[in-house]
Order: C-alpha cells, then structure tokens, then sequence
C-alpha cells in the first residue's frame, strides 16, 4: 500500500486488478474502509481522503458535490482508470451518484452504503447549523453527537470501538475543512437517476436516522438495474458496525 498526493488528494493506493474506487462520507476518511478491505483482494483499491477531510488539503473557496464529483474524475483519469467499481458511504454516496451520472462508461458498479439521495429541508438547516459550530467552537461536541445518534441503539453496549472509531474520525478532521463540507451537503441536489446506467446496490441499517432504508428503497426503484439491502442492528456507519456482512455483500455484488 502506498499513501500518495494525487489530483489534491491524499490517496490510499494498493493491488492489481480492476479498479475500485472508496468514496467516505461526511466525518470520515479512508479509513473508514479498512474494516471491508479483504473482501477486495486480487482488485486495486483507491481510498481518497476528499478535499477538505482528514490529510486532504482544504481548498481556497466554496465545496460543493460538482466540485468534489470533478475530483474524483480527475484522480481516475491521472491514475489511469478507464472503468471501476465505485463504492461510497453517505455523503460520499451522493457524490458517486453525481459521478455515475455524469461519466456512465467510467462506472461498472455502484455500491452505496447509508446512500443519500437529498437532504430534507430540515437536514439542510441542521447541516448549516453544524457548520457555524464548528468554526465558533472546533470538531469537539459534533463528534460526541454524530457518534451517538449514527451508530445502532445497542453500539455503546455491544459496539463500543465501532463508537470510539466515528468519534475519533470526526475529531480529526479540520473545522474548517468538515464546515465545508457540511455547507457542501446542505447546498446538494440529487443525482439524475435515469443517466445511471450501471448496477447499483444500496445498502441501508434498519436503524439509520440519517440515511433511512427507505432511501435505499426509493434508490431501487428509480434506478434501472438497482436493488436494496437492509442490515439489522446497524445504524449508519455500516462498514464500520456490520463489516462482516458489508464485506460480504461488496464482494458478491462487484465480482458478480
């Protein structure tokens, strides 16, 4: 494995194989895709930490879903990818969708874990919201509160490191950096469903108060060739709180 700054990223790079590229959503990292990492061997993994999130550099200006889309683009093409496997998780869903939409032979698959497809208004508020408080008082009470209500009900008890993980990721970030990010989500429209063409699986928890299984639901129906998967006993942060079955499902699904 290799870490390397490519297209303004730092970028998780290893193996041989096709290509498949890791999206992490809001608060998260490429870290947040070690727990499914051997459901991947024999392929070449790209983990990008985005603009703006963990080692990544935040870029002079506004973030927004186009700008990040272009980036990922961007990473394929200066790291020579003509089609992969696209994989993302929340935040990071949404812009893969964005992704797919807008370079359909660039995307064999899509793999979106706790997928969004638009924030509600109210999200939209909350989200800005986050942004403000985080500039006036730094990553401290956001990571205390998105650990607790993204997990399952029963994490503090039965997945306590899953906790520690989405907190500590959170923590890490740069304000300034994760206030973008925030403001880039609230400003967010969804992706055009009918230019996906290519399989799409959503996966969602059955406890996600973020990102509901209904969202996966709706994400079926739309999308020619899509179908939905619901996880008990997970909250949002799937890959980190259901890695065995979330590896299993991201293998059967891009090698299928």
């Amino acid at each position: 494995m290799s870490s390397v700054l490519q297209s303004g990223m730092m970028v998780e790079v290893e193996g041989d194989g096709m290509a498949v590229m890791l999206v992490h959503g809001l608060g998260g990292t490429s870290n947040t895709w070690q727990p499914v990492l051997p459901a991947l061997s024999g392929l070449r993994v790209i983990r990008p930490d985005l603009p703006g999130a963990g080692r990544s550099a935040t870029p002079d200006g506004v973030i927004d879903v186009a700008f990040l889309a272009k980036a990922l683009i961007r990473l394929a093409s200066d790291l020579g990818i003509e089609t992969m496997h696209l994989v993302g998780h929340s935040f990071g869903t949404l812009i893969a969708q964005h992704v797919a939409a807008a370079r359909p032979e660039l995307v064999r698959t899509l793999t979106l874990f706790g997928p969004i497809i638009e924030p509600a208004d109210v999200a939209r508020e909350r989200l800005r919201g986050r942004a403000r408080a985080v500039r006036q008082a730094g990553m401290a009470d956001v990571a205390q509160q998105v650990s607790v209500a993204g997990l399952a009900g029963s994490a503090m008890e039965d997945n306590p490191t899953a906790l520690a993980f989405v907190r500590e990721s959170h923590m890490r970030q740069s304000a300034e950096g994760f206030a973008k990010s925030c403001e880039a989500l609230a400003g967010a429209s969804r992706a055009a469903a009918s230019s996906i063409k290519c399989p799409v699986l959503a996966i969602a928890g059955d406890e996600d108060a973020v990102s509901p299984p209904g969202n996966a639901y709706q994400l079926a129906d739309e999308i020619e060739g899509a179908s939905a998967r619901i996880l008990p006993g997970c909250g949002h942060w799937a890959p980190v709180e259901k890695p065995r079955e979330c590896r299993q499902l991201l293998s059967e699904f891009i090698r299928g």
